[in-house]
């Protein structure tokens, strides 16, 4: 099969090398002997890609290695009768997502709902299981309230927005341009706010005096204005550091205020919880029949041209969930 290896560790521009490899089956899985094959016809790019062509993730395989967490595609053989030769699934496969085919763990693959296509299945996990589990489980977030999120065009950003309008919260976007604010909207932001404005004072405006729960992909500068940004009993949910930089937190606000700062780190919690997967993708998938839940697909590429792909991310210009299309 064809598939992208990182080869050194010089950066989204030189590490990717197009090669041909054997195909795995179930025992290359994560549990070994306990797996889905899929022959990949969409594989999602993301953030953590682009620090594994730096050696700069946590995740960090011994090179050569095929990246690549999440692939939508067809079932070629599985181990779990719930799965069946030919089905269309989205699934987690942690690495090996850019090839041909791929393998995934029975408790993280789940059946692609038939409104979406490959392309969006490749943008399902990752970005939609980190917001609902943000938002849900570790936001606490309730019908009625409102919510800020940051980064709002990214991946993360989009399935957050649709996730909150599922959930039945009111959405405020925050974006840096005006396609970004475009793409904001599509993904059901209710308000949408620059970044480079005064968008603390607004939102609180816009809320009647703080927001409820701020979803923050990004990190840096703004973190403590997210924090004034919070109404009594506020929750600012911290997903990752996309800007760059981690904040310090004056935990004297918190007490001042009556408002919390919550990690919110998805890979690592669920890992050892296959119900919880299982349940968040039910509830994905409910979610997706009622009309929420879209991923919103941005640039697309072929396998060969990856490193493109990854410098898009890294260069903060993409919008929506950039995917690599195979054939099929």
């Amino acid at each position: 099969m064809r598939a992208m290896q990182i080869t050194d560790l010089s950066g989204p521009d030189s590490a990717l090398e197009l090669v041909d490899l054997a195909e795995p089956d179930a025992s290359h899985a994560m549990t070994p002997g306990e797996g889905v094959v899929v022959d990949v016809r969409a594989a999602g790019v993301a953030f953590p890609e682009v620090l594994q062509t730096r050696g700069e993730y946590q995740v960090k395989p011994p090179l050569p290695f095929v990246p690549g967490s999440e692939v939508a595609g067809v079932v070629r053989a599985s181990t779990d009768p719930a799965f069946a030769p030919g089905d269309r699934v989205a699934a987690f496969c942690m690495l090996g997502g850019f090839a041909e085919v791929a393998v995934a763990p029975t408790w993280l693959t789940f059946a692609l709902p038939e409104a979406l296509d490959f392309a969006q299945g490749a943008g399902l996990i990752l970005n939609y299981h980190t917001a609902y589990f943000s938002l849900k489980l570790r936001g606490r977030l309730r019908e009625g309230e409102t919510v800020l999120v940051h980064g709002a065009a990214g991946g993360v950003g989009t399935a957050s927005l649709q996730i909150a309008k599922g959930l039945g919260a009111r959405t405020i976007a925050v974006v840096s341009s005006d396609d970004k604010e475009a793409v904001a909207r599509e993904a059901g932001a209710d308000e949408v706010l620059r970044s480079d404005g005064p968008w603390k004072d607004q939102a609180k405006e816009l809320s009647g005096g703080g927001v409820d729960v701020v979803l923050d992909p990004v990190g840096g500068d703004r973190f403590t204005d997210s924090l004034r940004s919070l109404r009594e009993n506020g929750r600012l949910v911290v997903v990752g550091f996309t800007g760059g930089s981690i904040p310090e937190v004056k935990v004297n606000r918190l007490l001042l205020n009556n408002i919390e700062v919550v990690g919110a780190g998805w890979g690592a919690y669920v890992l050892g919880k296959p119900e919880l997967n299982r349940e968040t993708g039910a509830e994905l998938h409910r979610l997706a029949d009622a009309g929420f839940v879209r991923p919103i697909v941005g640039e697309r590429f072929p396998l060969e041209r990856a490193a493109e792909a990854l410098k898009l991310i890294d260069e903060r210009r993409a919008t929506g969930k950039v995917v690599l299309e195979l054939g099929g």
